[in-house]
């Protein structure tokens, strides 16, 4: 299939991982290339890529995508969800990167490949699985697991204020009969929002599917593992640049980033701060980089985007 896939904020995403000929990065959200296709035009002799992808379809379209980068020996594509980093990397013999990007979320492909079960604007069967191997999808969420975990990952991922009444409205139907489709699942969502909340914000379904389609997925959870072990494997002077696309997402890699670029509870009154009490990382930029009011215009997915950059600092900088 192709990939009508556009990539936000691909230019300052790879210009902020200062990519250096000869090093080795990692994209750890494939997709449909955008990333790893930039990337790699600016490796040269002993420069690598290792570009990771939990969904077959992306491998399969980029195997054709970046043929002449994957021929040169440029890049290698990793079929593994991106909490497997270190481990992935190890089995290749990569101990450590000089950066890594992310760009979190669900591609556009997978939006729109309605069979895929991810939109409430398409008939399909309740699926939102980007790795399609496993055995978790929406229906079983939905039609499987108890109320009380219904509110919580309605609330906790969603953020939706009707969490409750929602999944009693879930409760009810699937007494009767499964909830099988996409559909079917929005307008019961609906039914659970009162009329007055359901005429603003957008659609009453688009929180619930964020907070099912989290659920499915466990993206906060492997988003968290990953970016831990990233924070690991970086080297000196490399950098970790991620994109992120709604709120949750963005906390935890703010609060990540915070956690290790702030200096630990000192003694009130140090004339100087100890070197080994320094933080082994800084903020490239201190707020966000945001897309470009022609990005914006050009792209309606780039509006809720943001890029946070970190980097490593050199052993030489802190002696």
């Amino acid at each position: 299939m192709e990939f009508k896939h556009t990539t936000v904020l691909l230019h300052e995403a790879v210009a902020a991982l200062a990519i250096k000929p000869g090093g080795t990065y990692v994209d750890a959200t494939l997709g449909g290339g955008g990333h790893s296709g930039l990337i790699a035009s600016q490796l040269g002799a002993g420069g690598h890529l290792y570009s990771f992808d939990q969904d077959q379809v992306a491998i399969d379209y980029n195997q054709q995508h970046l043929q002449a980068e994957i021929a040169a020996g440029k890049v290698s594509l990793v079929k593994a969800n991106f909490r497997q980093l270190k481990a992935a990397l190890a089995a290749r013999g990569v101990s450590g990167f000089d950066g890594i990007v992310y760009d979190l979320g669900v591609s556009s492909p997978q939006f729109d490949d309605a069979a895929r079960g991810f939109s409430y604007q398409h008939e399909a069967p309740l699926d939102m699985r980007m790795n399609r191997d496993q055995a978790l999808s929406a229906a079983t969420v939905v039609n499987d697991w108890p109320y009380a975990d219904l509110v919580r990952i309605l609330s906790r991922y969603g953020e939706e204020h009707f969490a409750k009444s929602i999944a009693r409205a879930i409760e009810r139907h699937r007494a009767q009969a499964p909830i099988k489709t996409t559909t079917e699942l929005a307008e019961i969502v609906k039914e659970g929002i009162p009329a007055r909340a359901r005429r603003h914000g957008g659609h009453p379904a688009k929180k619930s599917f964020q907070a099912i389609r989290i659920a499915v997925n466990d993206e906060l959870g492997a988003l968290e593992e990953s970016l831990d072990q990233a924070l690991q494997l970086v080297k000196p002077g490399g950098r970790i640049a991620v994109i992120t696309f709604q709120s949750l997402e963005d906390r935890l890699v703010k609060t990540m980033f915070k956690e290790r670029t702030s200096l630990p509870d000192l003694p009130p009154g140090l004339p100087v701060i100890p070197a080994e009490s320094q933080p082994d990382f800084r903020l490239v930029n201190k707020k966000p980089v945001l897309p470009s009011s022609a990005e914006l215009a050009a792209n309606h997915r780039a509006h809720s985007a943001k890029l946070r950059v970190i980097e490593r600092i050199s052993q030489q900088s802190k002696e």
